[in-house]
């Protein structure tokens, strides 16, 4: 068995949106390159069968994305892309000619920062179009994610008419938080959460954390963290293009935060001022 579920590799942290939502970062604007990424996942190979191409950033602007499927599809890697999605119709046909990807999902709450950019109703239409298509055609899984039910009567009404559903979306998620709308596509509503930030004062020492226990985090310049939400790298646990993955994973800090989890206590900083943590 593999020691991580999953490992979430940013390729780029570079943006073309800018979401009220998304947690801005200080770092350098940075991709990685072939050679860099075919390293990460000779390491990352070893401890997990999942990788998601994403922290921060939008992984469709990177121009070697088709050759990192690749590599990864090679590798024996199940590959997932977070995308806002605007730019799917322009990348449709590279994710498509890819033939490998086993997940894709769209945060669709970035409508907010793409109002300027195009038509709501055209940019859901496009990704519940290209979502219909892979799914159906190569077996991709293609979750569609939403915040903000009372804002998004818009969104909901584009979906409905596009998948022909019977019942109001609205209403199904008084109830459930996803829903299937077709083969292999689905929807998935969730509570908007603060990013954790040293700017704040810390909330709580106790608490529990899957980081490090089914996930760790890659940046784009190599920093390893232990969670998907560490945006700035304050959990610094080493750098990947000068240390092993394996003693990155068992220095003196991570296993610390292990094993404070272990006993429900918050022991880095940043993990203290983490909200997502409540929910666990």
């Amino acid at each position: 068995m593999k020691r991580f579920k999953k490992a979430y590799i940013e390729i780029t942290n570079v943006c073309n949106l800018d979401c009220s939502f998304c947690k801005k970062t200080k770092r350098a604007p940075g991709f990685l390159s072939l050679n860099q990424f075919e390293f990460i996942i000779n390491q990352v190979r070893n401890v997990t069968e999942y990788i998601y191409l994403h922290l921060l950033g939008e992984p469709l602007l990177h121009p070697n994305l088709f050759e990192f499927l690749r590599i990864s599809d090679d590798a024996g890697l199940k590959t997932s892309i977070t995308t806002n999605g605007t730019l799917i119709k322009e990348q449709q046909k590279m994710l498509m000619d890819a033939n490998n990807l086993y997940k894709i999902s769209f945060s669709l709450h970035s409508f907010e920062a793409s109002l300027n950019q195009q038509n709501i109703e055209d940019y859901i239409k496009d990704i519940c179009c290209f979502s219909k298509t892979i799914s159906e055609n190569q077996g991709t899984i293609c979750v569609l994610r939403l915040w903000n039910l009372n804002s998004n009567q818009k969104i909901f009404s584009v979906v409905e008419n596009f998948f022909g559903l019977k019942e109001p979306l609205k209403q199904h998620f008084t109830t459930k938080n996803s829903i299937k709308l077709g083969y292999n596509v689905f929807m998935e509503t969730a509570q908007r959460f603060s990013w954790p930030t040293m700017d704040i004062d810390a909330l709580t020492n106790k608490g529990f954390c899957y980081g490090l226990r089914d996930q760790i985090g890659i940046h784009c310049d190599g920093t390893v963290v232990p969670c998907c939400l560490d945006s700035e790298g304050d959990i610094n646990l080493g750098n990947i293009f000068d240390d092993n993955l394996e003693n990155i994973m068992n220095s003196d800090r991570a296993r610390a935060i292990y094993d404070g989890f272990s006993n429900r206590q918050a022991v880095e900083p940043l993990c203290q001022r983490c909200g997502y943590m409540s929910r666990f």
